[in-house]
Parts: structure tokens; sequence; C-alpha cells
């Protein structure tokens, strides 16, 4: 077993206070904290000490990948399959969508063929994986995910009343289906010049009107929020179009491929298969493929109250079941009983309140609150005891 020393990602769109508040992660420079990474990804290895000497987790994979990662995973995966990062928001992350594992794939493939640099900006494909994801809120936590139920969606278009935009929004009211859905996204999204201006200028001037229903003036709050940092992107009609969910604390939902999405706000723990592809969709200055970004997503409603996971509760447990072999996911109640696990996978274990004890052999290590340990498949079973909570990522 190993404490893990792992990277906080400083992107612009991070909260300066919540690890601090949480963890009592440091923050003398007063940057903003947006993301601490758990895992083996080559944009933010953690880092262990083994045998005296301070390395790189993905070296020693590399080493002995069957020892540390098991049979199974390394014929699998070939390395680690998964993401551990504590998620922390102060301004919305942007719209976007991430391919399914085949769409990745060949993706991957053409863009190399093709001799774009994996550092470059219009590059779509960093890596030939999916990237499923999985949220467990932290703190009260705010997130776009999934298409709205068309009716829903077609009643917020017609209060925004955007004059420039009503014939696409009859067409979908008269044929609410996925092909017609495609269509009106790939409208808005691909606005431009005047016409962009205008829709843009309409929607902003009927966010006060009168008679707006209790729905309507939250998500034109919202867009009102999002206007501040994106005054002309087409990612403010992006609330009108998206569910809008909110979880408290203790609360999870899953993120499947081809599913445009965005996080807004809060703190919370995400765990993803280890991928960095992004498709996206707005509410960003960075590069925007419109036609990859189409060719990537489901055009299938979600009812907003499908989108929580529930957990399976039993003994100190919740387990969160997705559907991936990537990750699975546990949250621990501890107690200062002893529990055994027996080790399936590779494992991070971070402790989330409280204090967290793991022993195995004879070796024992301490973590607090925001301290995290990797557990290779050679420990073969370990025990843990503590006060708080953990949360465990495994495969």
């Amino acid at each position: 077993m190993y404490k893990l020393g792992n990277v906080i990602q400083n992107y612009a769109w991070g909260s300066k206070t919540a690890m601090t508040a949480l963890f009592g992660i440091s923050n003398p420079d007063d940057q903003p904290q947006a993301e601490l990474w758990m895992g083996a990804h080559p944009n933010g290895c953690s880092r262990i000490v083994c045998d005296g000497e301070s390395r790189l987790l993905s070296d020693v994979i590399e080493q002995s990948p069957e020892t540390v990662l098991g049979r199974y995973t390394c014929d699998q995966y070939g390395e680690l399959p998964y993401l551990v990062k504590v998620l922390s928001a102060a301004k919305p992350l942007s719209i976007q969508v991430h391919p399914k594992k085949s769409a990745a794939e060949e993706g991957f493939h053409r863009e190399n063929l093709a001799g774009i640099p994996l550092n470059a900006a219009e590059r779509n494909y960093k890596d030939p994986n999916h990237k499923p994801e999985m949220v467990y809120a932290l703190t009260n936590y705010k997130a776009m995910n999934g298409f709205r139920v068309i009716n829903e969606m077609v009643e917020l278009f017609e209060q925004a009343n955007c004059p420039t935009l009503s014939d696409d929004v009859q067409a979908l009211k008269a044929n609410p289906t996925p092909i017609q859905l495609a269509a009106f996204f790939r409208e808005v999204i691909s606005l431009t010049g005047e016409k962009k201006q205008s829709a843009i200028a309409e929607l902003m001037e009927n966010i006060g009107s009168k008679g707006l229903s209790t729905d309507a003036k939250a998500i034109f709050e919202l867009i009102a929020g999002f206007a501040t940092e994106y005054p002309s992107d087409v990612g403010l009609f992006a609330p009108l179009m998206l569910n809008v969910i909110e979880l408290e604390a203790g609360e999870a939902m899953y993120l499947d491929a081809e599913t445009p999405h965005a996080y807004l706000e809060g703190t919370g723990i995400e765990v993803m298969a280890s991928s960095d592809n992004v498709l996206r969709a707005g509410l960003t200055p960075k590069f925007m493929d419109v036609e990859e970004l189409l060719k990537n997503t489901r055009f299938e409603p979600i009812p907003a109250q499908h989108l929580k996971l529930k957990g399976q509760v039993k003994d100190n447990k919740v387990s969160y079941n997705v559907p991936v072999d990537d990750f699975k996911v546990e949250v621990i109640t501890l107690t200062d009983k002893p529990q055994t696990e027996f080790v399936r996978s590779a494992e991070i274990i971070m402790c989330l309140q409280g204090k967290l004890t793991l022993e195995s052999e004879g070796q024992e290590i301490n973590l607090i609150a925001g301290e995290s340990a990797f557990i290779p498949y050679s420990s073969r079973q370990y025990s843990y005891k503590g006060t708080g909570k953990a949360v465990r990522t495994f495969n």
C-alpha cells in the first residue's frame, strides 16, 4: 500500500476556497483549485514513495503491471483504467460530450494519421478511450446532464420568445422526435453572425419578462449568470435544452458517453474512465468541432427524475452500480471496528471526513480528510477502520 501524493489542477473555473474548507488543503498563492487528481493519467499522475524513492504511479505500474493491476485488468486495459478526482467548480465548465469507445478508437487513429499533434487546439481525440463519469456530491452540486424531454424544451423556448428561432421551435413542437431534436440542436449550436447576435439579444431581453413559470425563472437566472462570463456564446441556450440537476451532499449521478453535460457549481468526487477526450458544445472560448460533436451525440431525452444514481446500501457501504467495467465506487461509513477487504484489482481509497487507518501485512497507513492511498492487487487483502467517511474506487 502507498500513500498518494496528488496533483492539483489550477483551472480558471475552480474554487479558491472549497478544498481548504473541506480538506484543509492550503492555497498560499490564492489560485483556483479546480481538480485534485488521483491516478496514473499522464496529465496529472500521482506519486508514491517506493523503496525510499518518490516515483510516478504510472512508472510503478509500467514496471510490474500484472503485480500492481492484477491479470484481468492488465489483460483488459493494460493500465489503471480509471481516474479519481475531487472537482470543485466556482464557475461553469464547458458544455461537452465524450465519445463512446469505438468512436474514440477510430477518431484517435484518424487524427494520428492526419498528423495532428496531441496538444493541438483542434485535436478532438487525445486517446482511444471512452470517458463515462460518475459524480458523488460533497456539497450542493449543480450540473446540466442530458436532453430535456422535448415538450419541456419547447415550453421553455416559447417562454424565451426568440423570434429568430421560432420556426425551428415550431418544427420541433410539430415533430418531437430524435431526428428533429438533432436538427434543432444543430441549428442552435451552429448559430453565427447576425442570426446568432439576434437570437442571443432576444433571449437576454426576455429573461426578466413577467408571467414566466417558476421553472423558467430559475432557468433564466442561470442563463443570466452564464452571460456574465460568456455574453455571446451559443451555450447560453443550453439550459433550455438540457436538464438542470441539483445534487445534495451524498447524492450521485452517472454521465454516459454521447450525453451533453456541464458541471456548473459545487464540489464532488468524480470518477471516470482514464481518458481526456472532450467534444465541446458551448460556454467555452476553446475549439468546437460541431460536426464531430453531432456525430458523437445521442439525441434521446432523459427525464430529469432518472438522472440520480440510487446507491445499494449494505452494512456500512453504499455501492453505486454503473454500466461500465472501468470502475466501481463505494462510499464507506467508517467505524473503529476493523473491516476486511479482499483486493480484486488495484484500488484508490480516499478519506472524505475524519480519519482512516489502513492495515495490510503489518503495514499501516493513516489518512486524514483529503488524503488517499493506492492499494495494488498484490496486497490481496487489507483492513480499514476510522471515523467519518471514505470513498473506494476499483474495477
